[in-house]
Protein backbone atom coordinates (compact mmCIF):
# COMPACT_ATOMS: atom_id res chain seq x y z
CA UNK A 1 0.00 0.00 0.00
CA UNK A 2 1.15 3.44 -0.91
CA UNK A 3 0.30 6.86 0.74
CA UNK A 4 -0.25 9.31 -2.33
CA UNK A 5 -1.40 12.38 0.46
CA UNK A 6 -2.38 13.14 3.77
CA UNK A 7 -4.42 16.45 4.14
CA UNK A 8 -5.95 18.24 7.24
CA UNK A 9 -9.64 18.53 7.34
CA UNK A 10 -11.27 21.88 9.53
CA UNK A 11 -14.58 21.88 10.74
CA UNK A 12 -15.73 25.65 10.02
CA UNK A 13 -18.61 27.32 11.20
CA UNK A 14 -20.25 28.56 8.01
CA UNK A 15 -20.20 29.38 4.19
CA UNK A 16 -18.81 32.73 5.51
CA UNK A 17 -16.10 31.50 6.91
CA UNK A 18 -15.55 29.00 4.34
CA UNK A 19 -14.93 32.20 2.09
CA UNK A 20 -12.79 33.72 4.84
CA UNK A 21 -10.32 30.72 4.69
CA UNK A 22 -10.57 31.01 0.92
CA UNK A 23 -8.80 34.19 0.63
CA UNK A 24 -6.43 33.76 3.85
CA UNK A 25 -5.15 30.57 1.86
CA UNK A 26 -5.24 32.51 -1.19
CA UNK A 27 -2.53 34.67 0.36
CA UNK A 28 -0.29 31.64 1.22
CA UNK A 29 -0.73 30.90 -2.73
CA UNK A 30 -3.49 27.81 -2.25
CA UNK A 31 -6.00 27.97 -5.38
CA UNK A 32 -9.36 26.43 -4.55
CA UNK A 33 -9.55 23.24 -6.82
CA UNK A 34 -12.87 21.89 -5.50
CA UNK A 35 -16.43 23.30 -4.44
CA UNK A 36 -19.28 21.60 -3.17
CA UNK A 37 -20.73 24.30 -1.04
CA UNK A 38 -20.13 22.07 1.75
CA UNK A 39 -16.42 21.65 1.21
CA UNK A 40 -13.45 23.57 -0.31
CA UNK A 41 -10.55 22.06 -1.16
CA UNK A 42 -7.41 24.48 -1.61
CA UNK A 43 -4.21 23.39 -3.20
CA UNK A 44 -0.88 24.29 -4.22
CA UNK A 45 -0.47 25.27 -7.50
CA UNK A 46 2.75 24.31 -7.61
CA UNK A 47 2.56 21.12 -5.63
CA UNK A 48 -1.15 19.82 -6.09
CA UNK A 49 -0.49 17.03 -3.41
CA UNK A 50 -0.30 19.78 -0.49
CA UNK A 51 -3.87 20.47 0.17
CA UNK A 52 -6.17 21.46 2.92
CA UNK A 53 -10.33 21.02 3.08
CA UNK A 54 -13.17 22.80 5.08
CA UNK A 55 -16.16 21.41 5.50
CA UNK A 56 -19.29 23.00 6.85
CA UNK A 57 -20.34 19.62 7.64
CA UNK A 58 -20.06 16.33 5.51
CA UNK A 59 -23.21 15.45 3.70
CA UNK A 60 -22.70 11.55 3.64
CA UNK A 61 -21.12 10.93 7.20
CA UNK A 62 -21.86 11.51 10.20
CA UNK A 63 -18.89 13.30 11.20
CA UNK A 64 -16.10 15.95 9.94
CA UNK A 65 -12.57 13.86 9.40
CA UNK A 66 -9.68 15.36 11.41
CA UNK A 67 -7.71 14.62 8.17
CA UNK A 68 -7.76 12.41 5.07
CA UNK A 69 -5.23 9.78 3.74
CA UNK A 70 -5.20 9.12 0.13
CA UNK A 71 -4.39 5.68 -0.38
CA UNK A 72 -3.68 3.35 -3.87
CA UNK A 73 -5.71 0.68 -2.14
CA UNK A 74 -8.72 1.94 0.21
CA UNK A 75 -10.40 -2.06 -0.01
CA UNK A 76 -7.06 -3.44 0.99
CA UNK A 77 -6.49 -1.09 4.11
CA UNK A 78 -10.22 -0.91 5.17
CA UNK A 79 -9.81 -5.13 5.44
CA UNK A 80 -6.82 -4.59 7.28
CA UNK A 81 -7.97 -1.93 9.75
CA UNK A 82 -11.12 -3.91 10.61
CA UNK A 83 -9.98 -7.19 11.30
CA UNK A 84 -7.52 -5.40 13.57
CA UNK A 85 -10.51 -4.23 15.84
CA UNK A 86 -10.02 -0.53 14.94
CA UNK A 87 -13.78 1.37 15.31
CA UNK A 88 -14.93 1.91 12.01
CA UNK A 89 -16.85 5.32 12.36
CA UNK A 90 -18.23 4.87 8.83
CA UNK A 91 -18.40 2.44 6.51
CA UNK A 92 -16.34 1.61 3.23
CA UNK A 93 -18.30 3.23 0.06
CA UNK A 94 -18.04 4.87 -3.15
CA UNK A 95 -19.04 8.84 -3.12
CA UNK A 96 -20.24 10.42 -6.17
CA UNK A 97 -17.38 12.52 -6.66
CA UNK A 98 -15.14 10.18 -7.76
CA UNK A 99 -13.51 8.74 -4.12
CA UNK A 100 -13.73 5.52 -2.04
CA UNK A 101 -13.79 6.05 1.29
CA UNK A 102 -14.37 4.46 4.94
CA UNK A 103 -13.59 6.57 8.19
CA UNK A 104 -11.70 4.81 10.97
CA UNK A 105 -11.03 6.54 14.85
CA UNK A 106 -7.02 6.82 15.55
CA UNK A 107 -5.66 5.85 19.22
CA UNK A 108 -5.64 9.61 19.90
CA UNK A 109 -9.78 9.42 19.04
CA UNK A 110 -9.16 11.77 16.14
CA UNK A 111 -11.13 10.60 12.55
CA UNK A 112 -9.40 9.28 10.04
CA UNK A 113 -10.74 9.72 6.61
CA UNK A 114 -9.02 7.22 4.26
CA UNK A 115 -9.88 6.97 0.76
CA UNK A 116 -8.40 6.50 -3.03
CA UNK A 117 -10.09 7.97 -6.16
CA UNK A 118 -12.11 5.60 -8.14
CA UNK A 119 -10.13 5.10 -11.71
Amino acid sequence: MTVRRIMPDIKVASEEALDSSRTFYGLLGFEEVMNMGWVTTLASPSNPTAQISFFTEDRTAPVVPDFSVEVTDVDAVYEQVRASGVEIVRELRDEEWGVRRFFARDPNDRVVNVLAHRR
